[in-house]
């Protein structure tokens, strides 16, 4: 393909970026994502189709709002720089396929639950359930295309769907009846009913267990060392956050535990972990049976 080609895809996925910019920004706070049209969340002033364009608006309005002057983060055009490496990337290793299109929007949406997750303790329906009619309505659509794909088939989607959402809710249960308190949301449950239909069962599976495992490596290796030394080691009184408003003195607050020991929201290695399943899973388990088994 034609340099122009990967131009023109790399910008398609930049848009869909700024798109997830709005997503991440309204559906934490119940917010359409269609209208009102994009404006500044603090002078409330519209952004002109020319203030839109991603990354380069960014750039020529030198990080400040044309309304008000003040600065416009950077997490916008990363996204959107993010998701277009990201489209193209998928469109560099499955070729201008239906497969890449797949690819690059199962992971846009995978980030988006990502960061909503580690910012609000939260993953919206409109990512989980958009998501999940997508692979669905697709795992059907890529019949008609006949091309190699990591994506599971119709029917294993619709088993996937099920073993996805119904393992973590059961480790969810677990959980809550060992810690008496809740243990997993409802959004891992439909975050997992979303992967599982387009990894099938056993990568459903699969996906739980690397996400236990990553996010078991970053809070030892992460969490824990920043707060010792913050001076939050376990059982330090002096660190736990303070109750929320109307709660028992002794509960914990939503982001930390009873000790004030940060709390890893789920979601925020599930995603990836989907990804990695999605891309290298296969891989993963024939090197585990080959290494493992006799």
């Amino acid at each position: 393909m034609s340099a122009l080609f990967w131009v023109v895809w790399t910008a398609l996925g930049a848009c869909v970026g700024s798109f997830l910019n709005v997503c991440i920004l309204r559906w934490p706070v119940d917010e359409s994502v269609v209208r009102p049209r994009s404006r500044c969340p603090r002078c409330q002033r519209m952004i002109r189709w020319y203030e839109n364009i991603p990354v380069l608006s960014w750039l020529a309005l030198r990080a400040k709002c044309a309304g008000c002057g003040l600065p416009i983060s950077a997490r916008y055009p990363a996204i959107e720089a993010l998701v277009g490496a990201g489209w193209l990337a998928a469109g560099l290793a499955f070729g201008p396929t239906f497969t890449a299109i797949r690819v690059a929007v199962f992971g846009t949406i995978l980030l988006g639950i990502a960061i909503t997750d580690l910012e609000h303790y939260l993953i919206p329906d409109g990512f989980t359930v958009s998501g999940l009619i997508w692979v669905l309505v697709t795992a059907f659509a890529a019949l008609a295309f006949n091309e190699a794909s990591p994506f599971a088939g119709p029917l294993d989607a619709i088993v996937g769907a099920c073993a996805g959402a119904g393992a973590i809710a059961i480790i969810g249960w677990l959980g809550e009846a060992a810690l008496k308190r809740e243990a997993m949301g409802f959004g891992d449950v439909t975050l997992m009913a979303f992967a599982g239909a387009a990894l099938g069962p056993l990568k459903a599976l699969m996906t739980i267990f690397a996400g236990a495992a990553l996010g078991a490596v970053v809070f030892v290796l992460i969490v824990m060392p920043i707060v010792r030394l913050r001076g939050a080691a376990p059982g330090s009184a002096t660190d736990a956050a303070p109750p929320a408003q109307g709660a028992p003195a002794d509960d914990a607050s939503p982001t930390t535990d009873h000790r004030g020991v940060p709390l890893v929201p789920f979601g925020v290695f599930l995603a990836p972990a989907a990804l990695i399943v999605l891309l290298w899973g296969d891989q993963a388990m024939a090197w585990y049976l080959r290494t493992m088994l006799p």
